[in-house]
Parts: C-alpha cells; structure tokens; sequence
C-alpha cells in the first residue's frame, strides 16, 4: 500500500477539489464546507500514520481496514461525480466560465450518492450475502460411481475478518443445506494468526460432507505477511493453524494426494500447499503431490492460487482433470449480471472468478467465503461452490 498511496493522494486530491465545487454551488454554510474537509484531511492523516506504523507492534489492529473503508466511502463517490462536472467544465470553458450551474451540481450529487449507499450496504449486508453458484462438468474418464458426484467447494475463509456470529453461521448453514459429498476448502483460513479462527471452530466444525471434508493452504495461512517475535514463533503458528484444520474436522492435504472411495472405485485428490506468480511463495509441490497417484485416474487438484494453473498445471505430465481454486476474491468488487462478468482484478489474473476451460482440464475458481481488507463485498459475493460431476 506504501508504493501507491502517492497515486492514490494524487487521485483522492483531485477528485475532492472537483466535488468540492459541487458543494460549494449548493450551500453557503460553513459547518458543512468546513466538515467537508475536516473529514478528509483526518482520514489521510489516519492512512498516512498507517502506512508508516503497520510494520510495527504500536499499530492498533484492524485500524487500517476501517480507515480503508471510510476513505473508499469518501473517494468513490467523488470519482463516480467527476465526469459530470468535468463535461460542465468543458461546456463553460467556451462561455468565458459562467458561475456552476445548480442543478449540475444536484446531478453530481446524486451521482455520487449511488455508489454510497451500494458501499453502505456492501459493508453491511454484502459481507454475508452469500451466493450458491452451481456447475455441472462432464467427463468421458469419469468413474461411473461417480456420476452424479457433488463437489462443495469453500476458499478464503479469513477469519480474522469476521465479527458477526449470526452471519458466518448463515453461510455455514447454507453450505450443509447443499448436501454433497465432499466438502473441499481451497486455503486462506486466516488472516495471519490461527488464534483467529479460535473463535470460530465450532461454527466450522458442524460441516457436515458424507465422504469427507478436506483442505490446503493459501498464503495468508503462513503468517508471512506480520511481524514475529521469532521465526520458532511463526512456525508455531502453522503447526497451530494445521492443528485447527484437525479440530473443524477437515483433513489438510500438504503436498500430497489421497483417494475417495465410492462403491469400489475412485478418484484421486490431490492437495498442494500455496504457489503463487510474482512475489508470493511457492511452498506447493505439484511434482511430490501427484507421485503417487497413477496416469489413468481421475484427478482434482486443489490449489490456492489459479496462477498455478497456467504456470504448472496445464503442463503437467499427469492429466489433471479439474483443478480448484480461490484466492482473488473477484477482489469483493465488481459486476455479475446476466451473464456479463467484470472486477478490475481481471486485470491481474486472467482466471479470477468462476469456470474456466482449456485442453479438456478445467479451473474452478472460487470468490471466497469471507473477505479481507475491503470490509465488505459489492457485487462479487461471498460464494458457495457446488460443482457436480458427470459422467458422458
């Protein structure tokens, strides 16, 4: 965050002085234009001592995401304003610069009250307003026991987010209403710490799969991203963290492979831990996990971040047939309707949301169960995965 604050002070800035001819068109009070910039000037003063302290112990915890929040609920508004008084700008520019017109402004305005109050309901509903996307995929070397097989598939819990029992229990009880056979949680239990996911145990542990439930790692689950008294300290909390996995009842896959059984036959689960492009860590093991497993067996994949997939798993010397995926969260904003999808992390990963599909291999990749940062979510929410397989 500390390498694009300048950009986004820069954009912030700008976006202000435009919006604040808005307000200055439409009140002469002084308590409102001077609130106006009270506001603003507390919330970058709070992101600035942020962003120089979040290294640090002295950092109040969480601090950083609500003054991200609120900074997000005075920024997008205006930047969602500014085209409109930009084209009034142009239009004066040729009339020598007339006074700004009032209604323009009331346009504006109301312009930006639309993003508002969608972020408003985002930081509140949105974070549990949890969707079941369901997808039926058809394979020709599917075991025949396992036609009709349901697949329900959690990623990016992030624990350390979560402040409502009552909503967290809502999408775990929708989860067991689904009924499949499998449970499978594709990394990122934690924020940092397994002590986050203390609270929560319980509420996970009543998952409830016939053939079982199973996990992987995501980055966040290393503890990679705090500051450790000790490096002992931070290997503690993983064994922590597996030990958790263990008490909610799912059995964490650590590069390695297993099968599930079905009637005499089966098919082979293969989990690996986090591997990610660019910076993150490449503690997964494609090459150790799939070993044991044969070339002619069906396989799923579970790995954290989809950038495996095009990196390795495409490549691969064994045919994986379907891979599973989460991590990008659709970045908790973004468009779903009526077919047409868009989230601006699209720029970053080309797999980021949903179904995808190439050389008779598929990715799933999931939008996350929880959410971190970004308090909230608006448009991308938090899903519920239920993939049935076919056989034909």
């Amino acid at each position: 965050m500390a390498k694009r604050f300048p950009l986004i002070l820069l954009i912030w800035i700008i976006s202000d002085l435009y919006f604040a001819q808005a307000i200055n068109t439409l009140t002469t009070n002084n308590l409102i234009r001077n609130g106006y910039w009270f506001i603003d000037v507390i919330l970058v003063l709070g992101l600035i001592s942020i962003v120089f302290l979040r290294r640090s112990k002295i950092a109040p915890a969480g601090l950083g995401n609500w003054l991200m929040a609120f900074a997000l609920l005075t920024l997008v508004p205006k930047i969602f304003a500014m085209p409109i008084l930009l084209v009034e700008d142009i239009i004066r520019l040729f009339r020598h610069f007339p006074p700004r017109s009032v209604w323009v402004s009331e346009l504006a305005v109301f312009i930006g009250a639309i993003p508002f109050v969608s972020l408003i309901y985002g930081m509140t509903g949105g974070r549990h307003h949890y969707k079941v996307h369901r997808t039926i995929l058809k394979f020709k070397d599917l075991p025949a026991e396992f036609d009709g097989f349901t697949i329900t598939q959690l990623s990016d819990i992030h624990a350390g987010s979560f402040t409502s029992k009552r909503g967290v229990e809502k999408g775990i009880n929708l989860v067991n209403k689904q009924n499949s056979d499998v449970i499978l949680f594709t990394g990122d239990l934690v924020n940092n710490q397994a002590s986050e996911m203390t609270p929560w145990i319980d509420s996970f542990a009543t998952l409830k799969a016939p053939l079982g439930k199973y996990s992987v790692l995501g980055n966040h689950d290393y503890g990679d991203y705090i500051r450790w008294e000790s490096e002992a300290d931070q290997a503690a909390n993983l064994v922590r963290l597996k030990e958790v996995h263990q008490e909610m009842g799912f059995r964490l896959l650590l590069n390695e492979a297993m099968q599930i059984e079905k009637n005499g036959q089966y098919i082979a689960l293969i989990g690996v831990e986090n591997w990610g492009k660019g910076g993150f860590h490449k503690y997964g093991d494609l090459v150790k996990a799939s070993q044991s497993i044969d070339d002619h067996e069906f396989k799923i994949l579970m790995s954290h971040d989809p950038s495996h997939w095009e990196a390795q798993t495409l490549e691969h010397n064994k045919h994986i047939n379907l891979t599973l995926a989460g991590h990008t969260h659709g970045m908790q904003f973004g468009i779903e309707l009526f077919g047409f999808q868009w989230s601006p992390v699209k720029y970053v990963y080309p797999q980021w949301a949903g179904l995808y599909h190439r050389h008779d291999k598929y990715l799933y990749v999931n939008r996350g169960f929880g959410f971190l940062g970004f308090k909230g979510r608006l448009g991308i929410w938090p899903e519920i995965a239920v993939i049935t397989l076919k056989r034909g």
